[in-house]
């Protein structure tokens, strides 16, 4: 009988944390801003050159109503992809990136590890549980850098 092993893969820490980073700033982006929906134009616009047949159909209006369904149904499945990956995780690390990241009145770190943990938690303890949420998150989400192993690429190069 054979044995199936996994092992987590190992992530390049700083470009992990900028894609999770980003990914939660697009969140609270989203959940902070309103759809502008657009409008059909109702006055043709003048041109100097005689219209032609230019082998290309457009349907404004069409156009319009598609934009104005489809990018709210985008945000909102976005924000709750986002939502979903952060309910996973544990109590303290979903406190941690709730705190810090989905409420738009909290920017700093400091912020969060001396006034919102009961007790406050040390510096040190803060960073090791965040990186321990963003690693989750990124995996959650798929948006993980994996960290390249030396040399793999001179063994593809040598196969030639």
């Amino acid at each position: 009988m054979t044995q199936i092993t996994f092992e987590l893969p190992e992530l390049d820490r700083k470009r992990t944390q900028t894609a999770v980073e980003a990914a939660l700033e697009k969140y609270r982006i989203f959940k902070s801003t309103l759809i502008e929906e657009r409008e059909a134009q109702t006055t043709a616009s003048w041109s100097d050159s005689p219209k032609g047949f230019t082998g290309t159909t457009s349907d404004q209006t069409s156009n319009i109503a598609i934009y104005n369904v489809d990018e709210p149904a985008a945000r909102k499945a976005y924000c709750e992809r986002i939502e979903r990956a952060v309910s996973k995780l544990p109590r303290r690390e979903r406190l941690l990136i709730t705190e810090r990241y989905l409420n738009t009145d909290c920017d700093f770190d400091y912020v969060v590890f001396n006034h919102v943990f009961d007790p406050p938690i040390g510096e040190t303890t803060y960073y090791r549980l965040k990186w321990k949420a963003f690693y989750k998150i990124a995996l959650n989400l798929n948006i993980q850098v994996v960290k390249e192993v030396k040399g793999s690429r001179n063994i593809e190069g040598n196969k030639k």
